[in-house]
């Protein structure tokens, strides 16, 4: 086992979280998505311990660790460890090349909070991993492996935007990204003399949940029914709103209100990119509000506080829109907040979520960063 005191590591790595600007739940649909690193990250440090098997992990967040075996890989009951395991079943179905090694984590991410831990957690370990042992996998190949580990091992039928936002951002840049053709540009976003602020609503969401699945299940049967009028829609990207009536009576409300957010969500993505190429600050945060909304009433993955600091935020001409980011049920919500303003509203935000929910809020900005890299 690993003394993190006494740990001297050959290599460093730091893998960041993400925010996801708009583009909520239209991943796993093909759509598109507007994700960014930000600064706030998990540090993984390695070393190789000369056995050709034994691995030992220790995260200094949980304050524990546990030794696996690379020829015994299998799912564990302690959720975390299903992270790293999964991610090593993955790398071992490609290469024959890995061997034993020392790893401690040191997450500055906080746990469900929506800005994708997991993601990082999974991206990072590879990403050391193929330095360390000089696998050869390219970074669109940590990107999928990362996925695939938290489809089987974690249980989560995630999309691909975490992952590939954790590994590809650019600093100064959000990622339009084509979730269907994996097609992406680096859009530079100026947005002075706003900041990005994130309220953590402390409310914790497990994405391993029944509910985001059920979400993923609810969107396929609405495409079962569009597909027996239109044969060409494979997945919601390809339908449209006019599709939709068509098929309304046959969905039924749920179903109807599932699909009709992800086409409406898909045209904002898109809209959103256009508004930060033009600097259409107005009509970014407008979105923002409009996709809350959303989230809310027609996905139903949002929750009482975070809709409680959306409608706040609304009371302030400094803040230009805010939603609930990230899977779901709790999380952070983003706020566009004039840089003048920011100290009052956080402050009035506090004491009136104190108020309603006797809960502490935790508020922080994010700056579009750098996806992992080595720590030099």
């Amino acid at each position: 086992m690993i003394f993190p005191e006494k740990f001297i590591p050959e290599l460093v790595i730091e893998s960041p979280g993400r925010i996801n600007l708009i583009g909520e739940h239209t991943d796993y649909n093909l759509g598109y998505v507007l994700p960014t690193a930000i600064e706030k990250k998990i540090t993984f440090k390695f070393k190789k311990n000369n056995s050709k098997t034994e691995c030992n992990l220790y995260s200094l967040g949980y304050n524990t660790g546990f030794t696996l075996s690379l020829d015994k890989i299998a799912k564990s009951n302690v959720e975390w460890e299903n992270y790293i395991l999964g991610v090593l079943n993955e790398i071992l179905l490609r290469t024959d090349k890995l061997r034993g090694f020392d790893c401690t984590i040191e997450s500055k991410l906080p746990m469900g909070s929506g800005l994708s831990s997991s993601a990082a957690l999974e991206c990072g370990l590879a990403y050391g991993l193929n330095e360390l042992f000089d696998l050869g996998l390219s970074k669109m190949d940590i990107v999928l492996l990362s996925q695939k580990a938290e489809h089987t091992y974690v249980g989560t039928q995630c999309g691909i935007m975490d992952q590939f936002a954790s590994v590809m951002s650019e600093k100064g840049h959000v990622i339009l990204l084509d979730c269907q053709s994996l097609e992406h540009q680096q859009i530079p976003i100026q947005i002075d003399p706003y900041k990005m602020i994130m309220l953590n609503t402390k409310v914790s969401h497990n994405l391993a949940s029944s509910e985001y699945n059920t979400r993923k299940k609810e969107c396929e049967e609405g495409v079962a029914i569009l597909q027996g009028h239109y044969p060409e829609v494979t997945s919601l990207r390809n339908a449209n709103n006019e599709m939709l009536e068509v098929c309304k009576n046959e969905m039924g409300a749920t179903i109807y209100k599932r699909c009709s957010f992800i086409i409406n969500e898909n045209e904002r993505v898109l809209t959103t990119a256009k508004a930060l190429k033009d600097n259409d600050l107005k009509l970014f945060g407008e979105l923002l509000y409009e996709a809350h909304d959303g989230i809310s009433k027609s996905y139903e993955v949002s929750c009482p506080e975070s809709d409680f600091l959306v409608d706040f935020s609304k009371q302030y001409d400094a803040v230009l829109g805010a939603r609930q980011t990230g899977g779901g049920f709790g999380g952070c919500t983003l706020n566009i907040v004039h840089q003048d303003k920011v100290d009052d509203f956080v402050e009035a935000a506090t004491k009136a979520y104190k108020a309603a929910f006797n809960i502490e809020l935790d508020a922080f900005e994010v700056k579009p960063s750098a996806g992992t890299y080595i720590q030099n």
